[in-house]
């Protein structure tokens, strides 16, 4: 006997837990999570929606359904008992009771001065949490050059659902000619949500915003230093240091190198080999501005292709 697990075209079967130790269960379920993420990298399965329902604006609506756009890949080192090579577990202590509480314990609050909390409970939660609901009404078209990129949060790829083609690429054109962007709300998993509706590479992506309440600022951000000037050779210097650098766009040249080489050594180790750090080189310390400037412009050369440069990484030891 054994359990089946299945979405989509991806399904597999596990082994009976129903007698495995709480242990070993933890670990079946940790390869199970692997095994997916990996399938689901190769495209075996495919992607769920995490939203459905219509944006809406005027007398129009267009049904679609929302996608995950980019989920950050990262290679999780877990914590261990040096002993055991457990995993180890957070509890939940009461520094005043001097225990471990459990989960039935637990109950939240608002702290609002230090050591003062206000208790809020599920009940209270329940009456302004938001139902979930299927229309993200734009209200409003803005110009795309009034936006910064720093209210930019989570992205989304909008699909039209069957049959609203028409309105969807009418959406997408009026919005590429106009050169603007749909401002629009909706709430998704019992959360309010503003969102920019913005035309890419033929299609319309969706961006939960930042309230302007969230940017953070910083005292002197953006002031320029009194008494402060700029040498016209220093400006020309440096835009000429930007124009040797100067190139295209491309994504696929940019990796994260520190990931790349955790998941090398990960799987060095698990083979029994070891790792010798490469030593990075050093920089002369340069004190003058112009020269900085100068032997900048100089390393960099004629071609744009500075970024070609080996990263520092990882090799074998000999």
């Amino acid at each position: 006997m054994g359990v089946a697990l299945g979405y989509s075209k991806f399904s597999f079967r596990l082994p009976c837990i129903a007698n495995v130790p709480k242990r070993r269960t933890a670990e079946l379920w940790h390869w199970v999570r692997r095994v997916w993420r990996r399938r689901i990298a190769k495209g075996v399965a495919m992607a769920s929606s995490v939203w459905k329902g219509a944006i809406s604006f005027g007398l129009l609506s267009i049904p679609i359904r929302l996608y995950t756009a980019a989920r950050s890949e990262r290679t999780s080192l877990h914590q261990l008992h040096e002993k055991c090579r457990t995993r180890l577990r957070q509890p939940l202590f009461c520094p005043t009771c001097n225990r471990i509480v459990s989960r039935d314990e637990v109950v939240k609050g608002f702290e609002y001065e230090k050591g003062h909390y206000v208790l809020v409970d599920q009940a209270d939660l329940k009456k302004i949490t938001p139902e979930s609901g299927r229309s993200m009404e734009i209200l409003a078209f803005v110009e795309k050059d009034q936006v910064d990129p720093i209210y930019f949060d989570t992205s989304y790829l909008a699909l039209p659902e069957k049959d609203a083609d028409k309105p969807y690429q009418l959406l997408l054109k009026a919005l590429e000619d106009t050169n603007r962007l749909g401002v629009a709300r909706f709430v998704m998993h019992q959360r309010e949500y503003m969102v920019f509706v913005r035309p890419r590479d033929g299609g319309l992506t969706v961006h939960t915003m930042y309230f302007l309440s969230e940017i953070r600022s910083v005292p002197k951000y953006g002031e320029k230093p009194k008494n402060l000037q700029l040498k016209p050779a220093e400006i020309k210097l440096a835009e000429q240091l930007v124009e040797s650098l100067a190139e295209d766009f491309h994504p696929a040249q940019y990796h994260d190198t520190y990931q790349d080489d955790l998941r090398a050594l990960v799987e060095a180790k698990q083979k029994g080999k070891t790792f010798a750090e490469r030593a990075a080189p050093k920089r002369a310390q340069v004190i003058d501005m112009m020269d900085a400037l100068k032997r900048s412009v100089r390393e960099s050369g004629p071609s744009p292709k500075r970024l070609k440069a080996a990263p520092r990484r990882i090799r074998r030891a000999s």
